[in-house]
């Protein structure tokens, strides 16, 4: 249990800093819509898992060599786009409506889901490995997807106080951010490949 746990932990953390850069770079985010991105995230961590354990061995080796690049490719392009808009919205003839779905920034359906599959690609490859060591996956993946929700939740509230701090430079820190992640992923992959 203690390593289900430990792997959680350790698998929720680029989900909970897009947590925070998605919380920061929000213009207004109402309780279902933070409730809806900390379900994506839990969920997608959950499944991804169950997803490698079942595909098992065969697809292992394909996806190895390249979840790295699309794991960076996904956040960086929504990093990118966060910077745009960022940069955008210090236009000052830009005034978005905080009504407005749009103004839920990388909250949205569309962006959410990228970024819940870029951030769970590690998760599909610690299921190919309790494949491969005939281990049950079942409580590891709902232990990895509880503790992301959990993890996601207290994200999205610490960007909202950061926001404040931030102020006209939250969008275009958070999708850095996101840059960011995305590269540290490509390096540690490039580097365990040396």
């Amino acid at each position: 249990m203690l390593t289900n746990l430990l792997i959680g932990l350790a698998l929720s953390m680029d989900a909970f800093a897009v947590s925070v850069s998605a919380s920061i770079c929000t213009a207004v985010i109402p309780g279902r819509i933070a409730l809806r991105a900390a379900l994506f995230f839990g969920f997608f961590q959950f499944a991804m898992p169950v997803l490698g354990w079942l595909l098992g061995g065969a697809f292992r080796q394909l996806i190895q060599a390249y979840d790295h690049w699309i794991a960076f490719a996904l956040l960086a392009f929504v990093g990118g786009k966060m910077i745009w808009e960022g940069l955008r919205v210090r236009n000052p003839a830009y005034c978005p409506d905080p009504d407005d779905e749009k103004s839920h920034g990388i909250m949205k359906l569309d962006t959410l889901f990228v970024l819940a599959v870029a951030t769970s690609i590690d998760a599909l490859a610690v299921g190919l490995s309790y494949s491969m060591l005939g281990s049950p996956i079942m409580t590891a993946a709902v232990t990895i997807g509880v503790i992301t929700f959990v993890t996601c939740a207290m994200g999205i509230q610490f960007g909202r106080r950061l926001k404040s701090i931030l102020e006209e430079w939250a969008e275009i820190l958070g999708g850095s951010v996101l840059v960011l992640i995305g590269l540290k992923i490509a390096v540690e992959h490039l580097i365990k490949q040396i």
